[in-house]
């Protein structure tokens, strides 16, 4: 972050942590494209091509199963109705 805030030079950073030149290049290249994949995946109506389709089958199966379970609770809740009136 101080490279980014132009506090120190590579020079400087490399020094200070004890590692080559060009391995502070390298983090400032992968924290850079980092940043930048970050910003176009946060833009509105970019994610429309990312689709999880696990997730998407996984919530229409609780979909299925919660209307099954809600029928059959309506089913029990008669049997059990008729059986004390009759």
């Amino acid at each position: 972050m101080q490279l980014v805030r132009q506090e120190v030079t590579i020079a400087e950073a490399a020094a200070a942590q004890h590692v080559d030149r060009s391995t502070i290049m390298r983090i400032r290249t992968v924290a850079k494209e980092g940043a930048l994949a970050a910003l176009a995946a946060s833009k509105p109506g970019v994610h429309g091509g990312d689709r999880d389709y696990e997730l998407e089958l996984s919530r229409t199966e609780v979909a299925r199963l919660s209307e099954a379970l809600k029928e059959m609770a309506v089913k029990l809740t008669l049997v059990q109705g008729k059986g004390r009136w009759g």
